[in-house]
């Protein structure tokens, strides 16, 4: 990798470390504020929700903005909303009004759906055998928000006179650091050979009918939905356990560590075993975690199976994103991005809203208990895909 495109990787990891730092934030407070605002309580996990459903919806205009525009402005508008998720959320507090934060939740959303493109962004910049590392070493800006975002959210808690606000103030400012960083961004326009432009754009519907479509979007459809559900509802599920605050911001800082800290070896790991190989490890690692939350609700009970469903989920997401780049050719590349990210979050708003209910209604244990048929659908279609190919290698190497 030329040292044009490391700088590039290092500041689309930085930008995303500052988002990541805030989602982690808003995950850790989120359902505590709802429970706290809400008129219903089985709402509690709403504003969750509506952060989701809004990234699923924002995804397609975001990815048709930045086509036209370029990514940088696209990431420009993405922090501005993430500067706006702190203000709404701010005076949803102050003026106690549960529906504010839901509109903040949705600003959150918005960020989300720009910067989910941060990847996507450092795969475009990095040659072809570099690019599984290049998603990899930017989804690893995770591991500052791993440590910042569980401690930022409980040490600025209480500096005002209203839980929580302050920790929304904390969020603007995250947000305009990441605006100076994505303002310093030099990306190259998209360009496409002449061989590539030869070939013509297939239908949408037939590039999402491919099986390596298919399978990467179940993997990364499956490992995110099942990682928000679950950890949306943990910080609830270890309060009605008894649980301090502190543990349970202890407990989702290992988790954020189990997202990232693996990506500094995931690429490589594709690289040696095949993205499929490292897609289906990913899949029983969620398997583990069942069992372990199945198993009881102790402190170490939350933490270990925590642990697990973060690299479950590393695994799941970044093979998935790097199969994905398998399923198109370059003048499809932006539609097909937008469309799997679209789906994928589609899924995702379903788990995150049904955190709560399944809570509130029927416990910890059905939480974990509705993602097992969602685990046999993606070592399903992993498995058929390596049948397909006769073996775990990729054809493709990077």
């Amino acid at each position: 990798m030329q040292r044009s495109e490391k700088n590039t990787v290092l500041l689309l990891a930085g930008a995303q470390s500052l988002f990541q730092t805030a989602s982690v934030m808003i995950l850790t407070m989120s359902a505590l504020v709802g429970q706290m605002l809400s008129p219903d309580k089985h709402l509690a996990t709403l504003p969750i929700a509506a952060m989701v459903l809004s990234a699923a919806i924002c995804m397609i205009p975001a990815a048709l903005f930045m086509q036209r525009y370029g990514r940088r402005a696209g990431f420009l508008i993405g922090t501005t909303c993430g500067v706006l998720t702190g203000l709404f959320g701010a005076y949803a507090i102050h003026h106690g009004n549960f529906w504010w934060l839901v509109v903040s939740a949705a600003f959150t959303g918005a960020y989300q759906s720009f910067s989910q493109y941060y990847r996507f962004a450092a795969a475009d910049t990095a040659a072809p055998e570099f690019k599984s590392r290049a998603i990899a070493w930017v989804i690893s800006g995770g591991v500052v928000a791993a440590i910042l975002g569980p401690n930022l959210a409980r040490h600025t808690r209480d500096l005002s006179g209203l839980p929580f606000e302050s920790s929304y103030i904390a969020l603007c400012v995250l947000s305009l650091m990441a605006f100076a960083i994505v303002a310093a961004l030099r990306l190259p326009a998209p360009t496409i050979s002449q061989a590539a432009s030869d070939a013509p754009a297939r239908p949408l519907r037939d590039i999402l009918r491919q099986p390596v479509f298919l399978t990467a979007l179940a993997g990364s459809a499956v490992g995110y939905g099942v990682m928000v559900m679950v950890m949306t509802a943990t910080p609830l599920a270890m309060q009605f356990c008894g649980q301090p605050l502190g543990a349970a911001t202890t407990v989702i800082q290992w988790h954020v560590l189990g997202m990232f800290v693996p990506s500094f070896f995931t690429g490589n790991l594709i690289r040696r075993f095949g993205v499929l190989a490292i897609m289906l490890a990913g899949t029983v690692l969620l398997f583990l975690h069942v069992l372990i939350a199945l198993s009881g609700v102790d402190y170490l009970h939350f933490l270990s199976g925590l642990i697990l469903l973060g690299i479950g989920w590393n695994f799941l997401f970044i093979g998935g994103t790097s199969l994905l780049v398998q399923a198109y050719r370059p003048a499809e590349q932006a539609r097909t991005q937008a469309a799997h990210d679209f789906l994928m979050f589609a899924v995702v708003s379903v788990g995150s809203f049904s955190a709560g209910g399944l809570l509130n209604a029927w416990g910890w244990s059905a939480v974990n208990l509705v993602t097992l048929p969602f685990l046999f659908i993606a070592g399903f279609a992993v498995v058929a895909l390596a049948r397909q190919r006769r073996g775990w290698a990729d054809p493709i190497s990077g």
